[in-house]
């Protein structure tokens, strides 16, 4: 090992900058989690949707969607309804304006009929624009 010392005393002068490369570093791991985490927080209610092969429609930026679960429950939103609350529930949620498309997610362990009934209670409501949702699938069933 060699030691070697300097002969002026500029040599050795202090350096004033900031290294921001770890910055950087630190900056892009962040991002890749937000990235990595973002879609995983959208949805919050679990239902298990069917899956469809048709062209997926532009989405609205503020949704309305109305789930019927696989134990019969209803939401607006987010938030849990009573099936007799679900017309007031929409009506708060789109300010009463029954021309805003409505969108239906159905468990498909449900039959057809009751999926039926909840578009007719939409229906009586004053909720004639009803779009049903599914996962999309790349092939044909």
């Amino acid at each position: 090992m060699a030691i070697s010392f300097a002969k002026r005393d500029d040599e050795y002068a202090e350096a004033h900058e900031i290294n921001v490369t770890p910055f950087i570093d630190v900056m892009l791991v962040l991002l890749i989690i937000f990235m990595v985490a973002a879609p995983l927080a959208t949805v919050d209610i679990s239902v298990n949707l069917p899956a469809s092969t048709s062209e997926q429609q532009p989405r609205p930026d503020k949704p309305i969607f109305v789930t019927y679960k696989a134990d019969h429950t209803f939401a607006v939103g987010d938030d849990d309804v009573a099936r007799s609350d679900v017309a007031a529930a929409l009506d708060a949620a789109t300010g009463a304006d029954r021309q805003q498309r409505v969108f239906l997610r159905a468990d498909q362990s449900l039959s057809y009929g009751e999926v039926m009934q909840v578009m007719n209670l939409l229906r009586d409501a004053g909720y004639q624009k009803v779009a049903l949702v599914a996962l999309e699938s790349r092939s044909a069933p």
